[in-house]
């Protein structure tokens, strides 16, 4: 199923997500595989974001995922680095790596290829760890590349907004 999820362009969601992490005093980090970083972008684009950005990691490989962010190449082999346990292991990662309150990560096929039947390009993990909780949200989008990479940093920067008021 194609998610046509309503999103807003990343620089006003990134603005909102700065504020509430300014007020409640809390620092994002973000692990990017799919989205290659773009969070990080959005986010630093924000004049003062040292003061609520500790960093990212773009952690493209299973190496890199296993070997900065502590994801479990077991569950690498089980699900694929497409797959809710993985996102969420990198947002535990990097949430941990970083010290921060609030660790965000992404992981997809952002395409035209890498896509199979169960996993179409457009397939699409969002994790998030913070202190409200630990979830992950599943998307498929039906965008150019991209198009589904900046879909997917706005729906992380969206989910950090949900889990921030």
């Amino acid at each position: 199923m194609k998610d046509h999820l309503q999103i807003e362009p990343l620089d006003p969601i990134a603005a909102r997500v700065a504020t509430l992490l300014l007020e409640k005093g809390w620092r994002l980090a973000t692990a990017e595989s799919c989205t290659g970083g773009q969070i990080g972008h959005a986010i630093t684009n924000i004049s003062g974001s040292s003061a609520f950005y500790q960093g990212g990691v773009v952690a493209y490989s299973y190496e890199a995922k296993t070997a900065l962010l502590g994801v479990p190449q077991a569950l690498l082999a089980a699900y694929g680095a497409v797959s809710h346990p993985v996102a969420y292991a990198m947002a535990r990662g990097v949430r941990q790596l970083l010290g921060t309150e609030v660790g965000i990560a992404v992981t997809g096929i952002a395409g035209p290829t890498g896509g199979t039947p169960t996993k179409p390009v457009g397939t699409v993990y969002v994790g998030i760890s913070s202190p409200r909780g630990d979830e992950t949200r599943h998307y498929v989008w039906d965008q150019d590349r991209l198009g589904n990479k900046t879909l997917s940093a706005a729906a992380a920067l969206a989910l950090v907004l949900e889990q921030l008021c």
